[in-house]
Protein backbone atom coordinates (compact mmCIF):
# COMPACT_ATOMS: atom_id res chain seq x y z
CA UNK A 1 0.00 0.00 0.00
CA UNK A 2 2.80 2.42 0.85
CA UNK A 3 4.47 1.68 -2.51
CA UNK A 4 1.24 2.60 -4.30
CA UNK A 5 1.04 5.89 -2.37
CA UNK A 6 4.65 6.74 -3.18
CA UNK A 7 4.01 5.91 -6.83
CA UNK A 8 1.00 8.26 -6.88
CA UNK A 9 2.90 11.07 -5.17
CA UNK A 10 6.12 10.91 -7.14
CA UNK A 11 5.05 9.09 -10.30
CA UNK A 12 6.66 6.00 -11.68
CA UNK A 13 7.40 5.71 -15.35
CA UNK A 14 7.91 2.32 -16.91
CA UNK A 15 11.08 2.20 -19.00
CA UNK A 16 9.62 0.55 -22.10
CA UNK A 17 12.89 0.95 -24.00
CA UNK A 18 14.70 -1.07 -21.34
CA UNK A 19 11.96 -3.72 -21.36
CA UNK A 20 12.32 -4.13 -25.15
CA UNK A 21 16.13 -4.19 -24.90
CA UNK A 22 15.69 -7.04 -22.42
CA UNK A 23 13.49 -9.05 -24.79
CA UNK A 24 9.94 -7.79 -24.23
CA UNK A 25 7.49 -8.44 -27.05
CA UNK A 26 5.17 -5.68 -28.29
CA UNK A 27 1.64 -6.82 -29.06
CA UNK A 28 -0.45 -4.31 -31.02
CA UNK A 29 -4.12 -5.13 -30.42
CA UNK A 30 -5.58 -2.85 -33.09
CA UNK A 31 -7.37 -4.28 -36.13
CA UNK A 32 -5.31 -5.61 -39.03
CA UNK A 33 -6.28 -2.58 -41.12
CA UNK A 34 -5.21 -0.15 -38.38
CA UNK A 35 -1.94 -2.03 -37.94
CA UNK A 36 -1.22 -1.92 -41.68
CA UNK A 37 -1.68 1.85 -41.69
CA UNK A 38 1.30 2.20 -39.31
CA UNK A 39 2.89 0.34 -36.41
CA UNK A 40 6.02 -0.08 -34.31
CA UNK A 41 8.72 -2.00 -36.14
CA UNK A 42 8.85 -5.54 -34.80
CA UNK A 43 5.42 -5.40 -33.12
CA UNK A 44 3.15 -8.40 -33.46
CA UNK A 45 -0.45 -7.71 -34.48
CA UNK A 46 -3.05 -9.67 -32.52
CA UNK A 47 -6.39 -7.82 -32.61
CA UNK A 48 -8.04 -7.63 -29.19
CA UNK A 49 -11.03 -9.72 -30.36
CA UNK A 50 -8.61 -12.55 -31.33
CA UNK A 51 -6.32 -12.36 -28.30
CA UNK A 52 -7.97 -15.06 -26.17
CA UNK A 53 -7.85 -17.58 -29.01
CA UNK A 54 -4.18 -16.83 -29.77
CA UNK A 55 -2.73 -17.06 -26.26
CA UNK A 56 -0.97 -20.28 -27.28
CA UNK A 57 1.21 -18.32 -29.71
CA UNK A 58 2.64 -16.24 -26.85
CA UNK A 59 5.46 -17.36 -24.55
CA UNK A 60 4.78 -17.17 -20.80
CA UNK A 61 8.43 -16.40 -20.08
CA UNK A 62 8.48 -13.25 -22.25
CA UNK A 63 7.47 -9.84 -20.96
CA UNK A 64 4.68 -8.37 -23.10
CA UNK A 65 3.91 -4.73 -23.82
CA UNK A 66 0.46 -4.10 -25.25
CA UNK A 67 -0.43 -1.09 -27.41
CA UNK A 68 -3.31 0.16 -29.52
CA UNK A 69 -4.52 3.55 -30.79
CA UNK A 70 -5.19 5.32 -27.48
CA UNK A 71 -4.55 2.87 -24.64
CA UNK A 72 -8.07 1.59 -23.99
CA UNK A 73 -7.86 -1.68 -25.92
CA UNK A 74 -4.30 -2.27 -24.78
CA UNK A 75 -5.52 -1.87 -21.20
CA UNK A 76 -8.18 -4.51 -21.79
CA UNK A 77 -5.55 -6.76 -23.41
CA UNK A 78 -3.29 -6.30 -20.39
CA UNK A 79 -6.13 -7.51 -18.15
CA UNK A 80 -6.70 -10.62 -20.27
CA UNK A 81 -3.01 -11.48 -20.38
CA UNK A 82 -2.40 -10.74 -16.69
CA UNK A 83 -5.30 -13.04 -15.74
CA UNK A 84 -3.56 -15.83 -17.67
CA UNK A 85 -0.28 -15.33 -15.81
CA UNK A 86 1.67 -13.21 -18.29
CA UNK A 87 4.04 -10.44 -17.19
CA UNK A 88 2.47 -7.56 -19.10
CA UNK A 89 2.58 -3.77 -19.32
CA UNK A 90 0.14 -1.41 -21.02
CA UNK A 91 2.18 0.69 -23.43
CA UNK A 92 -0.84 2.82 -24.35
CA UNK A 93 -1.13 4.35 -27.80
CA UNK A 94 1.35 2.97 -30.31
CA UNK A 95 2.62 6.37 -31.46
CA UNK A 96 3.38 7.42 -27.89
CA UNK A 97 5.02 4.08 -27.18
CA UNK A 98 7.11 4.41 -30.34
CA UNK A 99 8.40 7.79 -29.12
CA UNK A 100 9.28 6.25 -25.75
CA UNK A 101 11.28 3.54 -27.51
CA UNK A 102 13.36 6.01 -29.58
Amino acid sequence: MLGGLIQKLFGSKTDFKELVENGAVIIDVRSKKEFESGHIKGAKNIPLNELSSKLGSLKQDKTIITCCASGARSGAAKGVLKSKGFNVYNGGGWKSLERNLA
